[in-house]
């Protein structure tokens, strides 16, 4: 396998959408083998696998393309779709069904978001199914949008992990990689998004509303990640983020939503809270919320699994004062860098996201003119303090 292959296998394997994918696909025409292939004039490899029916092929397993329909599907750029190879005019006799011993097929091609063909999203059995007849066809070709979209964001994250680590970025690189998740990601995650909630409300049994709600779940994952970046764009490029600000008689309740919505997602948390009356409070709302959820997300992440996340939000003294406190304990030669751009602790775990919550936060107190600061000590845990002086 060469060194390209197996980064486009790391590439799909990053991508949490793709087992679910592959499940929904199973699910919708009861085919037993579907596969995402990388596929270029002379390999054919599987980046992913769902094998129920023990066709023997895993992740990173090959065959000679020419064996393979996915090769003319490369040629014509078009979807291939059958319920019943032996009543087939155009594929009865055809060498692959032999050779593979399928009676029903589909797959979809894979275009990169600049027009280069990637592979195919296959599936197959021996048993017939009534395929064109279903909505699979369309479905697995808005998969295939989807994954692309996917595909190029991870490469881009990746690309610009590694430039970061070198200390090799320039300015004309972020601006394109801003502009590509800024214009041509924002309008087809909003498709993706669209496309799932309508899978939602048709899908009948709970099996496939699981997998569409992954789907769904996994885009506005990514559409959060692109209002990170853009985020970062203005607040590094000097511009500072935009905040509108007006009073906010409603401020109280849009906090607690915000508490609610993480204690949903990490029920096994201990989350308190303490809202005061904050009537008279200027501010831009949304990023307020957006201040506090990135907090709490970072105190849910990296405080004690064990202990709680106390949230505070009250008017003292003529500020208006938002603290955020769990009883983790950060070092203190770290300390310093935790509103830069792309700072996490030392972990050998994986992180989810960027990077850049602590460094948006900070970024919203500032363009409120008001400061986040942060303490932290063995005895008093890790607390986080957006102070804003009220508006006469």
């Amino acid at each position: 396998m060469g060194q390209t292959a197996a980064a486009d296998i790391a590439t799909i394997g990053r991508i949490s959408a793709v087992p679910a994918m592959l499940q929904v696909i199973r699910e919708m025409t009861g085919l037993r083998f579907a596969a995402v292939a990388r596929v270029t004039e002379d390999s054919w490899t599987a980046c992913a696998v769902l094998d129920q029916l023990g066709f023997g092929l895993k992740v990173g397993g090959e065959l000679d393309v020419v064996t393979t329909l996915c090769h003319e599907i490369r040629a014509a750029r078009v979807s291939v779709v059958i319920d019943k190879v032996n009543e087939d005019p155009l594929y009865r006799d055809h060498h692959t069904p032999r050779l593979y011993k399928f009676e029903s097929y589909i797959a979809v091609p894979i275009f990169r978001t600049d027009g280069r063909f990637f592979g195919t999203i296959c599936a197959l059995d021996p048993n017939p199914a009534p395929l064109k007849s279903s909505a699979i066809q369309s479905t697995m070709e808005s998969f295939a949008r989807m994954l692309a979209l996917q595909i190029e964001a991870e490469e881009n994250q990746q690309q610009t992990e590694v430039a970061l680590q070198q200390e090799r970025q320039t300015a004309e690189l972020r601006e394109q990689f801003i502009a590509v998740l800024g214009h041509d990601l924002r309008n087809p995650l909003f498709a993706i998004s669209a496309g799932a909630e309508m899978l939602l409300r048709k899908l009948p049994d709970p099996a496939n509303q699981q997998r569409a709600q992954h789907i769904l779940t996994s885009a506005r994952r990514a559409t959060r990640l692109v209002d990170d970046v853009l985020d970062f764009a203005r607040g590094s490029l000097g511009h500072g983020i935009p905040v509108n600000i007006e009073p906010c008689p409603d401020l109280e309740d849009s906090l607690r939503h915000v508490i609610s919505e993480v204690q949903n997602v990490h029920p096994q948390r201990t989350i308190q809270s303490s809202i005061g009356d904050l009537h008279g409070i200027h501010c831009d709302r949304e990023r307020v919320a957006q201040l506090l959820s990135n907090l709490v997300a970072n105190a849910v992440a990296h405080g004690d699994p064990d202990g709680s996340v106390d949230i505070s939000a009250q008017i003292n003294e003529g500020q208006f004062v938002l603290s955020v406190k769990n009883q983790g304990v950060i070092a203190e030669e770290a300390l310093p860098h935790l509103f830069r751009p792309y700072s996490r602790p030392a972990s050998d775990t994986p992180q989810a996201g960027l990077g850049l919550g602590l460094y948006i936060a900070s970024q919203i107190a500032q363009s409120h003119g008001g400061q986040l600061d942060v303490k932290s000590t063995p005895s008093h845990g890790t607390e986080f303090i957006f102070t804003l002086a009220l508006t006469r």
